[in-house]
C-alpha cells in the first residue's frame, strides 16, 4: 500500500494540508479521520473546508452529528464522537452522504469502519506536542492511491509541513 506520513508544526499547518487535500477533492470522495480528543482532525477539516471554496467556519459537528457546508463541492462534515454503538450508526443513514456527489469528511471514523466504503482515504492524526501533529495517509482504492501520489509530489514547502 501506497502510504504517506507528514509532520505538521502548527494548527495553520494543519490546516493548509487540509486546503491541498480539499484542492484536490472530487466529488464522492471520502476521508476518514482517526485520533485521540485533540489529535487535529478538526483542524484538517477545517482546511479540506477552504481548499474547496467554503467561507463558513468548519466547526465540529459533534452535537448534530452531521453538518452540510457548500463551496466548489458541498462538504458533508461528519462526527461519529457520541455514538457508542454500531446500530447507532447504522441507523443515521448516511449512506445518501457517503455514496452521494458531495466530500464526506468522517470524524472519530473508527467507530463505524465496517459500515463505512472501502474506497476512502483513511487519515490517522496523532499529537508529537501542544502544536506538532503527525499525520499517515492509508489509501484505500485506485482514486486514494492517486491522491496520495499527488499529496507526495506536492508536498508543502520545508517548514511548513
Amino acid at each position: 500500500m501506497n502510504r504517506l506520513e507528514m509532520v505538521t508544526h502548527s494548527p495553520e499547518q494543519t490546516q493548509e494540508l487540509g486546503g491541498r487535500i480539499g484542492e484536490l477533492a472530487l466529488p464522492g470522495d471520502v476521508y476518514l479521520l482517526v485520533g485521540n480528543l485533540g489529535a487535529g482532525k478538526t483542524c484538517l477539516t477545517q482546511g479540506i473546508a477552504r481548499g474547496l471554496g467554503i467561507k463558513e467556519y468548519a466547526a465540529s459537528p459533534s452535537f448534530v452529528i452531521v453538518r452540510e457546508l457548500f463551496g466548489r463541492l458541498p462538504l458533508y462534515h461528519i462526527d461519529l464522537y457520541r455514538l457508542e454503538r454500531i446500530e447507532e450508526i447504522m441507523d443515521l443513514g448516511l449512506d445518501g452522504y457517503l455514496y452521494g456527489r458531495g466530500v464526506c469528511v468522517v470524524e472519530w471514523a473508527e467507530k463505524g469502519l465496517s459500515l463505512l466504503p472501502a474506497e476512502h482515504l483513511l487519515i490517522e492524526i496523532s499529537r508529537l506536542s501542544d502544536t506538532g501533529r503527525r499525520l499517515q495517509f492509508k489509501p484505500g482504492g485506485r482514486r486514494y492511491l492517486d491522491l496520495v501520489a499527488r499529496l507526495k509530489r506536492g508536498r508543502l514547502t520545508p517548514g511548513k509541513a
